[in-house]
């Protein structure tokens, strides 16, 4: 069976030591560093830009997963291309144009992603599985870190999974938010693939130990 795959999200990283927090992060047995994008109008927060993105790419040695919660997402992707990330993911409810967006970064070499909120439906994506490479599903409103944990995410991933295996087998399912020890192995059972997980990391004394203990 896999290994749970892991992506700290640096949202909530110290900024203030940012680049000695990427460093020591990506000395643990991590597979992805997950950058979170806001823009203050999609969600109610802001969050970084290109001056932030390019420091985290000088010093990251593992692949960057960007996640946009923006509404211009053609305007971001154009901005965090030249930093060569690993995969990008945008939010169905924020575009109107999905499938050229998708297109789009397949032509950059960008893994694309589609992010859905705790309400949105799967069937949202139905017709765009096939061109994806990862779905994230939010198990927390976005905008914020730190949230509790939605547990409907775990039927949805189910659902979720068993569309994946009709249409993209290798399309990957990422949950995001109020990931820890204690819903891992729910999360493996409802066939997630990559779990985001920010304070849980990031707020611990061994950070190497928390991510540890999510590679089940």
């Amino acid at each position: 069976m896999k290994t749970m795959l892991v992506a700290p999200s640096i949202l909530s990283a110290d900024f203030g030591n940012l680049s000695q927090e990427i460093k020591d992060i990506c000395q643990t047995s991590c597979d992805m560093i997950h950058i979170d994008v806001m823009d203050g109008k999609f969600v109610p927060n802001m969050t970084i830009g290109s001056v932030v993105v390019e420091a985290i790419a000088k010093v990251a040695t593992k692949p960057l997963d960007i996640h946009l919660m923006v509404e211009n997402n053609d305007f971001f992707v154009d901005m965090f291309k030249v930093f060569k990330p690993h995969s990008i993911s945008f939010h169905i409810e924020s575009e109107k144009h999905p499938h050229r967006l998708i297109q789009k970064l397949k032509t950059l070499n960008i893994k694309p992603a589609i992010a859905l909120n705790p309400h949105s439906s799967i069937e949202d994506i139905r017709y765009l599985i096939k061109d994806l490479d990862m779905v994230l599903l939010m198990s927390v409103n976005p905008g914020f870190g730190g949230q509790k944990f939605i547990p409907s995410v775990l039927e949805k991933s189910i659902e979720l999974k068993k569309l994946i295996n009709k249409i993209n087998p290798n399309c990957k399912i990422q949950v995001d938010g109020g990931v820890n020890d204690k819903n891992i192995q729910l999360l493996k059972d409802a066939k997630v693939d990559i779990v985001v997980a920010g304070s849980y990391i990031f707020k611990s004394k061994s950070p190497k130990k928390m991510v540890e203990n999510l590679k089940i």
